[in-house]
């Protein structure tokens, strides 16, 4: 009784034991670190760039005669720009690693962690309902092309791919805002929230959200939802033709059944992997959107902090997009083995 009480007692310990050498634990605390070194390098890599871009944020100022050569020098000082470059980017590593500052932004005068946690939200709101809205549309249309191939529907659809890709973002964005603009008041020109949406319930303030959500959405899901019907059409006519499907349909199995069971799961793994630089390009895919729907997020803040050289908000939005890299091709990966278990995570690059 002692002994399986004994048992009992150790197998939570033994438990987070097999956790902690499980396979996937191992191979994130792996991509973790090579992460980490990643990052490191490209940290390094955007401060030069920075650098080597003529001008600064203070130029600017100095051209303006009420800003007095006094103000100037102590902004200098206030930011750090009086030190050499390289000691200025190891300043600003201490104050990233140490206490996760990036520094205070020359427009705003209030840290960029702030800047970027106000941000965030609303990117990744509108980024990920494009992503999720994109699939849901692009993969049945896809596999409906693929199953009817060479068919009157296949040729519409492949012409709708074509078209989509043809057209920019911009150019999408620039469609539709034309569009809310003659349809107004049915949707709203831009912005995330409407005038009133503080006195709204809690329902209505998302329903809201949702309302001023459709043509931004829409501007970002085409271009991406054209490349990922091809894709999966391409994809699955390929494993269509491979022999054990064929076998299986001459085994009698129901056709819905080798296309779903048989057919998808076989072509599924390209599509995921799209998912990595699906999530990368949140940041960059969001720019023009938010620019033109003057959505309140991260990508339409780098702009400004761009066009404003403004030093280390440009240096945290770099950042933040190579964070996006690195989670999203490590998700790509685990969804990868959760899908075919066949895949050994060590084998992937």
């Amino acid at each position: 009784m002692a002994q399986s009480n004994d048992v009992i007692a150790r197998s939570p310990l033994s438990n987070f034991q097999d956790i902690l050498n499980s396979e996937t634990t191992l191979y994130i605390f792996k991509r973790l670190l090579q992460a980490a070194l990643t990052l490191l390098l490209a940290s390094a890599l955007c401060f030069a760039i920075v650098e080597l871009a003529p001008g600064d944020y203070l130029d600017t100022l100095k051209e303006n005669p009420q800003i007095s050569p006094e103000r100037i020098t102590e902004l200098t000082q206030q930011f750090g720009l009086d030190k050499p470059p390289i000691i200025q980017y190891f300043r600003w590593l201490f104050r990233v690693v140490t206490r996760f500052d990036f520094g205070e932004s020359f427009v705003y005068f209030r840290s960029v962690s702030s800047l970027l946690l106000e941000r965030i939200p609303a990117t990744l709101l509108l980024a990920i309902t494009s992503i999720i809205a994109t699939w849901a549309i692009a993969i049945p249309l896809g596999i409906l092309s693929a199953v009817k191939q060479n068919s009157r529907v296949d040729k519409v659809l492949r012409v709708l791919s074509y078209f989509g890709q043809g057209f920019p973002s911009f150019i999408t964005a620039l469609i539709f805002l034309i569009i809310a603009q003659f349809l107004s008041p049915l949707f709203p020109v831009g912005g995330m929230t409407s005038i009133n949406h503080e006195e709204l319930s809690f329902v209505g303030k998302i329903l809201d959200i949702g309302w001023h959500m459709i043509l931004p959405t829409i501007a970002l899901s085409i271009t991406s939802f054209a490349g990922l019907q091809r894709l999966t059409r391409g994809q699955l006519l390929d494993v269509l033709r491979q022999d054990y499907i064929q076998t299986a349909r001459a085994k009698g199995l129901p056709e819905n059944k080798v296309i779903y069971v048989h057919a998808l799961r076989n072509a599924i793994n390209p599509l995921i992997t799209l998912i990595g630089f699906e999530f990368a390009s949140l940041l960059s895919g969001s720019f023009i959107a938010e620019f033109f729907f003057n959505w309140p997020g991260l990508g339409r803040l780098t702009l400004q902090a761009v066009t404003a050289q403004d030093k280390y908000l440009v240096m945290a939005s770099l950042m933040m997009g190579a964070t996006m890299l690195i989670i999203g091709n490590l998700l790509a990966d685990l969804l990868l083995k959760a899908v075919d278990p066949r895949i050994k995570l060590e084998n992937l690059k």
